[in-house]
């Protein structure tokens, strides 16, 4: 039976031999590095290039009908493993170390093992919990395909899909719990099981997924199991709402957006419907976007059909471009933009955010003067 140290031991050799300056990290995951390893089971090798050069010792090969991927990682992407922006994280955290060039080599690895124990920290949960809410993102798209697919009844396509949605919402599940994967999928189930946040059915849903014969009991559960896992990163993300505060979160943003509100008006001037179409639309949506965040401390949700974030442009009286639109008639919506300007700014000042509003010329240049002795 083949030593698959035996193997490691040549390549590592072979390396120090011809290439050591080239090749910052040798090390090993998976089966062998966690004591699961099989008479099958090959040595997950993974290695840093120190220099361009170094990438030139990726190779795939068999021996004794055991198959081997000898490939490189950069620090870069080692790094994004690090900060779970990389769904392999455990190839950093759990991974054996076989070569290292120097000292300072192996510095910067432990380094990225002890990222990995920040990120784990409370404080990176709202970090990680937008990181899961991006990644749900990506579902969606195998949804529609499935949607648009939907009088098929192709078990394949339906569950290649599905493939796609429930990986991608497994991962978004470790996120949200602030933590990461040790074996692949399929060899996952324990720890999936064992995740402190997860959607009650999760587990009916994944059999049903995985089993169901028929194409739209696949899509179904694909749904579902999509719709439970939106509901809990929505509910994570109320979590890390604060209190108001608009002069950090708010300043500088009548003046940028003013000059968006003065070209809306000017289209209603020159009966120009599709800039204002684009221009109203756009501009309320992005100001209620705003109101939001400077009240919650985090930005709404994209995936949320309520579109709960408008409820406080509402509260406040601003006026409903959308509904104004009108192509034969846009004076009304040029008066609801003068309006929504002039509330804005109100809303903005009363909440004591600086606007930076100077009568003349002469105004500004006495505000620069003072601002530059200031840095003196």
């Amino acid at each position: 039976m083949l030593n698959v140290f035996d193997v490691s031991d040549a390549l590592v050799n072979h390396i120090r031999t011809h290439c050591s300056d080239d090749i910052a990290i040798i090390a090993y995951y998976g089966s062998y590095a966690q004591g699961t390893a099989t008479k099958r089971s090959d040595l997950d090798f993974f290695f840093i290039p120190a220099t361009s050069d170094g990438y030139r010792a990726s190779i795939q090969f068999i021996v004794n009908d055991i198959s081997f991927d000898f490939w490189p990682i950069s620090w870069e992407r080692a790094e994004k493993m690090a900060l779970m922006e990389d769904s392999k994280t455990t190839i950093i955290a759990d991974s054996c170390i076989l070569y290292v060039r120097s000292d300072e080599d192996h510095t910067r690895f432990m380094k990225l093992r002890e990222k990995i124990n920040d990120m784990q920290d409370p404080k990176n949960g709202q970090h990680l919990t937008e990181r899961a809410e991006a990644l749900l993102h990506d579902v969606y798209v195998h949804l529609y395909k499935m949607r648009r697919n939907e009088e098929s009844d192709s078990l394949t396509l339906f569950r290649i899909e599905a493939y796609e949605v429930l990986t991608k919402v497994l991962e978004c599940l470790a996120l949200l719990n602030q933590t990461f994967y040790t074996k692949g999928w399929g060899k996952n189930m324990d720890q999936i099981m064992r995740l402190p946040l997860k959607p009650a059915r999760l587990e009916m849903l994944i059999d049903a997924i995985m089993t169901a014969k028929v194409a739209s009991k696949v899509r179904q559960a694909c749904e579902e199991l999509v719709s439970d896992t939106l509901e809990l990163v929505l509910n994570k993300k109320e979590i890390y709402t604060t209190s108001p505060s608009y002069p950090d979160r708010m300043l500088g943003y009548y003046e940028e957006v003013k000059g968006v509100l003065d070209k809306v008006v000017t289209a209603c001037e020159k009966n120009d419907y599709s800039t204002a179409f684009y221009g109203a639309i756009g501009v309320q949506d992005q100001i209620a976007h705003f109101l939001y965040f400077a009240e919650k401390g985090h930005w709404p949700s994209t995936l949320d059909h309520t579109m709960v974030y408008l409820d406080l442009y509402k509260e406040l009286g601003f006026p409903n471009l959308i509904n104004l639109l009108n192509p034969d008639d846009l004076t009304p919506l040029q008066t609801a933009i003068e309006n929504l300007d002039d509330l804005l700014e109100s809303h903005l000042t009363n909440h004591e955010v600086k606007v930076n509003r100077f009568a003349s010329l002469e105004e500004f240049k006495a505000f620069l003067r003072n601002k530059t002795d200031q840095l003196i």
